[in-house]
């Protein structure tokens, strides 16, 4: 057993600030799947919203939020974090971010859809690898942040464990990738900072990482789920069949980027009056509807209208990655399709991070804030990782310190190695593929109740598959998947209403009344056994 003041689990921007901001006063455990700069915060292009600028205010980037989340935004959380936004950004850069800076030397603030006001602070087109880079060679300097590459978390340990349920959660256990074995982690806090849960469907704009790993523990844990059916379809996502995850950022459209058919018509306006700039979820239902009625596999976003060299200092890696695959965008328009983008819902948590567990804190992607309501505003995501990441250290370092308690190692006495591994790829590959055609951009009641059939059968094969042999990380990331399924078909079938990102062709009015749709476990968050079906 290792014991830790606090584990984090997940190295994004989340998990990297909340430990660099806690690691001159405690022992930190940073456990990641990957390398250190493998995370969704990585692939985020558009950069960080924040009211920066004179012409901007409080009052119009809580009201363009609360407008984009469809009247399912936390107010209080909305505030609470649009007011913390400059101080945000304020850390960034004294840690070294080289955010970009206009012909004046001023920061240059971009727009993006849904926003009123330029607010968007941003690195090129690469603000989130500028971000991690920043923050890992930090991470990795301080001596009080132990780094755990290649180790994936498989469950938390409460104290129901040893029988203390009142003590919360204690750790988790931690598969090593390349030694193979399980490691116990003990710790006074836990953060989960894991991300989302786009690779539940076959395409998605995230890392191979977003399994929702941190989600599907929590739940399993005892803490409440919300709001899961809100999945945000990117609408600009690279179609070329060498272009694996690679996104058309938001801010292309911002600078004036306009959507056209194959034969070069504009349809955007027939949508809505914002046109390009609309909300993620109306510009995705607008690109799904065209594709379908015209029976075509993609449509195009030009830019070319601007000058050659404005583009490609702009858009300088969206230019390049697009030229290695022969599509000069200063001369072309870009092949574009929606694609699985965020998770807005996630494990519940107060303005402090805490979740219904004891010494459990979520943050980021991970969570259900109260922050995006039905639809996340464009940008807003990398900001809520910094204001609640800040919001848990605090809530953390008000504590006294807790004292180790010994923990009961893994136990693999009653598991062999897997017989069958081709079952968890075929299982995997399944998943992703009904949850795209069922539980896509456009829902019906019995796509989502053919959906759960699915997800059932798969649950009770993965269950004794997990029950019966040695762990893999293909093995606990696939039973995160369907866990994370379950939630966000069970939300879906909960909404008897279209709002936001969910669109229901069964019930396609918006409901007067906003009301968040809350999956409570069949045991409250006082610990559960470890070893346990995932629809537990």
């Amino acid at each position: 057993m290792e014991h830790f003041d606090v584990l984090i689990l997940g190295s994004g921007l989340a998990g990297q600030s909340v430990a660099l901001k806690l690691a001159d006063q405690y022992k930190v455990a940073l456990v990641t799947k990957r390398t250190l700069m493998e995370s969704a915060s990585a692939y985020a292009q558009g950069g960080i919203a924040a009211v920066l600028d004179d012409a901007d205010s409080i009052e119009a980037h809580v009201r363009d939020t609360l407008v984009a989340g469809a009247g399912l935004c936390n107010p209080k959380a909305v505030r609470f974090v649009v007011e913390r936004g400059k101080k945000a950004i304020d850390w960034l850069i004294a840690q070294g971010v080289p955010f970009s800076r206009d012909e004046r030397g001023q920061y240059h603030l971009t727009r993006e859809g849904g926003h009123s006001q330029r607010r968007i602070i941003h690195a090129a087109d690469a603000t989130g690898a500028a971000v991690q880079q920043t923050l890992t060679a930090k991470v990795k300097a301080h001596p009080n942040i132990q780094v755990f590459e290649q180790h994936i978390a498989i469950d938390l340990i409460t104290g129901a464990k040893i029988g203390q349920p009142e003590l919360g959660c204690l750790g988790a256990y931690v598969f090593d990738r390349q030694a193979g074995h399980v490691r116990t982690f003990s710790a006074g806090h836990t953060v989960l900072a894991t991300g989302g849960a786009g690779k539940v469907y076959l395409y998605s704009t995230n890392p191979d990482t977003a399994t929702g790993d941190g989600i599907a523990m929590a739940w399993r844990a005892g803490c409440r789920v919300a709001n899961m059916e809100f999945i945000q379809f990117h609408p600009t996502c690279l179609y070329h069949p060498h272009a694996k995850s690679f996104l058309i950022s938001e801010a292309v459209r911002g600078e004036g980027g306009i959507l056209r058919l194959p034969n070069g018509e504009r349809f955007m306006p027939k949508h809505d009056p914002r046109a390009e700039l609309a909300p993620r979820d109306i510009v995705a239902r607008a690109i799904d509807y065209e594709m379908k009625r015209l029976g075509i596999e993609c449509v195009y976003l030009d830019i070319t209208h601007k000058d050659a060299d404005w583009i490609r200092s702009h858009f300088p890696n969206i230019y390049a990655r697009c030229l290695e695959l022969g599509i000069d965008i200063t001369k072309q328009p870009i092949p574009v399709v929606p694609a699985a983008h965020y998770t807005c819902g996630g494990v519940k948590v107060d303005l402090a991070s805490r979740t219904d567990l004891p010494h459990l804190y979520a943050v980021g992607e991970s969570t259900c804030t109260g922050l995006h309501g039905a639809n996340r505003l464009a940008s807003n995501s990398l900001l809520e990782c910094l204001v609640f990441g800040e919001a848990a250290v605090q809530d953390m370092l008000a504590q006294p310190r807790r004292a180790p308690l010994p923990l009961p190692d893994w136990d693999e006495s009653r598991v062999t190695d897997a017989d069958e591994e081709v079952v968890i790829a075929h299982n995997w590959d399944e998943l992703r593929r009904f949850m795209w055609d069922y539980v896509g951009i456009v829902r019906t009641t019995k796509r989502l109740q053919r959906a759960m059939h699915r997800i059932r059968l798969l649950e009770r094969e993965i269950a004794e598959y997990y029950a019966n042999f040695r762990v893999s990380n293909d093995l606990i990331e696939l039973r995160n998947l369907v866990t994370v399924a379950e939630l966000i078909v069970r939300c879906a079938l909960r909404r008897k209403e279209s709002r936001g990102l969910h669109y229901t062709k069964d019930y396609p009015e918006m409901l007067p009344v906003a009301r968040d749709t809350i999956l409570r476990p069949r045991r409250p968050a006082s610990g559960t056994p470890v070893r346990q079906s995932p629809t537990v």
